[in-house]
């Protein structure tokens, strides 16, 4: 009998695993593994197997992970994790065909299949899936990728580290911002102030802008006290800096279909996205205000996208040998 597939989605906090019985059917026995708690990516995925499916054989594997696949490697930016080689993981696990993909990339796969249900729009309606897509998520880093409609049918990704373009600011305040992170960081990348520790420090610098003393603080105290002034302004800068970027990223994408946002930390703050300067800052780029304005935006909230993302994957890429008995 040939095993069902194993999918995973691996960030630099967690690592989330499920089984697929199939191209149409939906993970299941989603778990999440601390990353940390593993030696690599091999380690994780066979610990799950153990304590969650024991005695499941799957007949594939896609794994989406946060960082570069390049070269015949792959390498989570955020994890600590040695770089490693899909050849070494499929070996590992025993299985006989195996794909590992960008995290961004098995996101990105997912969109098609997003429901009403599962998207929150932010301006005045949600993206079809009916032209080339993008999706843009600050969570422990920063990742970005694009999906385009085959010219026979399915999806291609566009996997890429966006997250590592430069920051855009847009106001005073923010290039000040930059300024401060640049003389910290020597680099003023995107993901510096678009994820988690993103927040943590344009908490930071604002404080230091106001000539206040910066005090520590978690972003999960940033994103709780949203009505502290200080919090406040640090949410309202982070939605504004996520707007420009991703206008940016549906103008070199040309992402007519509709920018998708991801990661942790949205679904969090839905609130205060929907009423932040968002929508203003992605149209707001002279002279293709117009071509933005016409390009909708949503936040996802359903609970694992990447999972499906990479069920999505296999269902265009598994040989028929590797498919589920349930599915033929």
């Amino acid at each position: 009998m040939t095993g069902p597939w194993l999918v995973g989605d691996i960030g630099g906090t967690n690592a989330r695993f499920a089984l697929v019985d199939g191209p149409d059917g939906a993970p299941r026995d989603v778990r999440a593994l601390p990353t940390r708690e593993h030696a690599d990516l091999a380690d994780a995925a066979l610990a799950y197997l153990s304590r969650h499916a024991p005695g499941v054989r799957p007949s594939a594997a896609c794994l989406a992970v946060a960082g570069p696949v390049t070269g015949g490697t792959f390498h989570l930016t955020n994890a600590g994790w040695p770089v490693g080689t899909p050849g070494d993981v499929r070996d590992r696990l025993g299985v006989p065909h195996l794909e590992i993909v960008n995290d961004f990339a098995g996101l990105a796969m997912s969109l098609p299949r997003l429901a009403a249900d599962d998207l929150v729009p932010v301006g005045d309606r949600c993206p079809a899936a009916d032209g080339p897509l993008a999706v843009v998520g600050p969570g422990t880093g920063l990742g970005v990728g694009g999906l385009v409609p085959a010219p026979g049918g399915g999806w291609v990704p566009l996997p890429g580290e966006g997250g590592q373009v430069d920051a855009p600011a847009g106001t005073d305040r923010e290039v000040e911002v930059v300024r401060l992170l640049r003389a910290e960081r020597g680099a003023a990348t995107a993901e510096y102030l678009l994820s988690g520790d993103g927040l943590a420090r344009i908490h930071r610098y604002l404080a230091i802008i106001d000539g206040v003393p910066p005090e520590p603080v978690t972003p999960a105290r940033i994103v709780e006290n949203a009505d502290d002034p200080r919090c406040a302004a640090t949410l309202a800068m982070f939605c504004e800096l996520l707007g420009s970027l991703a206008g940016n990223v549906a103008l070199t994408i040309g992402a007519t279909g509709g920018v998708y946002l991801g990661g942790g930390i949205l679904p969090r703050i839905t609130g205060v996205l929907k009423d932040s300067a968002f929508r203003a800052r992605f149209e707001g780029k002279p002279p293709v205000e117009g071509y933005l304005r016409a390009i909708p935006t949503a936040l996802i909230v359903h609970p694992g996208p990447g999972l499906v993302g990479a069920a999505m994957r296999l269902a265009q890429t598994a040989p028929s040998t590797a498919r589920p008995l349930e599915s033929a």
